[in-house]
């Protein structure tokens, strides 16, 4: 099936096809740059005499082939997506003729994909620090690249960083050793699994690894090195579920980098190397259902990948359902259940209502045109994909086969980049005599139409006894008491899910009871970063003043957009913070990412 254009793109991808990059790298950390070169080759899919390449504020100093000729080129603006390096190869391509372009550049002072930090700015404050995000168009600038989910390439690298520091990427390490100058610290990867060039990470830093299994282990700065290494003791375990549930592992290594708190996500997914939150180091292993999340990106996105970034549900969808699908496997039926209903009430219904009934941005399929897909980042994708997965099953009726499904869906497409109709076509074809109850489903109101879907069946034991214990905060109009105990002895998402409870229906709570709650649950106190991000926000909710403080605090101390981004809407929303909340904000955009900068800063345009 021949799949529409990416519209996120400038590259001639239906052209010319990039196989593989080979990356050599100069960090250099007092200009804020990388140095270096590219060497591209690619593969000629029509006869063509040009090569068209993403790029975004990269300085292309020369371009030449192999053997060494320089070649025109000029740089084109492309508006809202950067600008496209347009390559004159000098000679007509035939249909299948390959091709080596050498590209000589540095990246430019502000590379949106990447955060140079000073050592006052690392966790330990003895090093500088670098990574990188190039999800989900942000590689083009830190290389000319083909910068679409459907072009997939192998890469290598050199990479040169100061002595004393550690390299990480997306790719297996092959070898480190120090230059000839004894200038640098020279790392060698390789990544030979075709990927998307979102897929393309880096991090460099004074980093310790501790050894979790023989193909797992954690990377972090010195003084989170233990409480990484106990945080996430259980990788290997969850990996091996998620190989009985998805099919083998194919990346070889499963590594961890718990990054800076300026990190703008729980997690990314980068090949051999997930980059992680440290506000995951909650001490009680109780967030570890986010690297369940990434870990199951091994199969749905990095190994079966949606084509562009307006099928991106089929990314995120399938593997929050797969995800839910690991915890079930290792914590019972009810859990996966109560996780989905959860993410369905409060996630998904909060998020439509922010963005609106009728915005493009609730649909699962989106338009995006020119905009960059960053701006319609939500939980949309995630939510809504994984409560249809969960109504087809449903509908089908049989876990099991719906999990052969599952695995024969992997299979099918591994290594390649799929659309919505292909997935479509090949859920009838696996269930011909399932075809009449398919047909009931009503696709183009969960595909293409905004706002919310039909609301899929739950087993609610779990919700129930969070909305009972929420409802003695809600309905009565006393505090009540000796509730203590009972929210004790739940489970970390539990209690969180009596507080989101209690936020869902803050109109009847009341500001007045936020003391005893705060109190009763000693939620001043907790380590846990989504149950104190929820009780935050229903304090700014209902404007109870003493949240002020600790609000403005976790805002600036956690970049991870999740959270920062709510805060600061709320924030920004009320007249007795929003002066304080702005100024802080602009003080604070020199040690933010970029991404989360450019997020925050369209609410103040909003």
């Amino acid at each position: 099936m021949v799949h529409p254009l990416d519209p996120s793109t400038g590259s001639n991808y239906t052209e010319i096809h990039v196989e593989s990059y080979d990356l050599t790298w100069k960090i250099d950390f007092e200009r804020e740059k990388i140095e270096g070169s590219v060497d591209v080759e690619l593969k000629a899919v029509k006869s063509t005499n040009q090569v068209l390449l993403d790029t975004r504020a990269l300085e292309i100093r020369e371009v030449s082939s192999n053997p060494a000729e320089n070649l025109k080129f000029e740089v084109l603006e492309n508006p809202g997506l950067g600008q496209i390096l347009k390559i004159d190869t000098g000679k007509q391509l035939a249909e299948g003729e390959k091709i080596k372009l050498r590209i000589a550049y540095s990246t430019g002072k502000n590379a949106t994909a990447l955060q140079f930090l000073t050592a006052d700015q690392t966790t330990d404050g003895k090093a500088p620090y670098l990574f990188s995000q190039c999800q989900a168009i942000n590689a083009r600038s830190i290389v000319p690249c083909m910068d679409t989910p459907s072009v997939k390439s192998t890469y290598r690298s050199t990479v040169h960083v100061p002595l004393g520091l550690t390299c990480l990427m997306s790719a297996i390490g092959k070898s480190h050793e120090k230059s000839a100058c004894g200038k640098f610290e020279v790392f060698k990867f390789e990544q030979p699994v075709q990927i998307p060039a979102y897929l393309l990470a880096i991090v460099v830093g004074r980093l310790e690894s501790r050894k979790i299994s023989e193909r797992c282990a954690v990377w972090a700065e010195p003084s989170q090195a233990s409480a990484a290494e106990y945080e996430f003791a259980e990788t290997e375990s969850i990996l091996k579920v998620a190989e009985n549930v998805a099919g083998p592992y194919v990346w070889g290594r499963y590594d961890l980098v718990v990054l800076p708190a300026s990190f703008p996500f729980g997690g990314m997914e980068n090949p051999c190397l997930t980059f992680i939150t440290p506000t995951l180091l909650a001490g009680d292993r109780s967030l570890v259902n986010v690297i369940a999340h990434e870990i199951a990106h091994s199969w749905t996105g990095n190994l079966v990948t949606n084509f562009s970034w307006e099928h991106f549900w089929l990314n995120e969808g399938f593997t929050v359902f797969l995800e839910r699908k690991i915890h079930g496997r290792m914590h019972g039926e009810k859990e996966r259940q109560f996780e989905c209903q959860q993410g369905f009430e409060n996630t998904l219904i909060p998020t439509v209502k922010t963005w609106g009934p009728d915005h493009e941005f609730t649909k699962l399929i989106q338009k995006l045109g020119n905009i960059d897909p960053d701006e319609a980042f939500s939980s949309i994708p995630y939510e809504k994909g994984s409560a249809l997965l969960l109504t087809i099953e449903q509908a089908i009726g049989d876990n099991s086969r719906f999990e052969e499904f599952l695995r024969s869906y992997i299979q099918k497409f591994a290594y390649k980049t799929v659309s919505t109709d292909e997935f479509q076509e090949y859920l009838y074809s696996s269930f011909s005599d399932k075809r009449i109850i398919l047909d009931n489903i009503d696709w183009n109101l969960w595909l293409n139409s905004p706002g919310l879907p039909p609301k899929p069946k739950f087993d609610t034991t779990l919700t129930d006894e969070c909305k009972k214990l929420a409802g003695n905060w809600t309905r009565s109009t006393e505090i009540p008491a000796g509730t203590e105990t009972i929210y004790e002895k739940m489970s970390s998402a539990q209690k969180l899910a009596v507080i989101d409870e209690i936020r869902a229906n803050r109109g009847v709570f009341g500001v007045e009871k936020m003391p005893a709650l705060t109190e009763a649950y000693k939620l001043d106190k907790v380590k846990h970063s989504e149950i104190k991000f929820s009780w935050l926000l229903l304090g700014l909710d209902t404007k109870f003043e003493p949240i002020i403080e600790p609000s403005l605090a976790f805002a600036a101390a956690v970049g991870r957009m999740k959270y920062c981004k709510p805060i600061y809407r709320a924030l920004f929303n009320w007249q007795a913070t929003r002066s304080r909340a702005i100024a802080q904000f602009q003080q604070n955009i020199p040690k933010m990412n970029p991404i989360t900068v450019k997020a925050i800063q369209g609410l103040l345009k909003a």
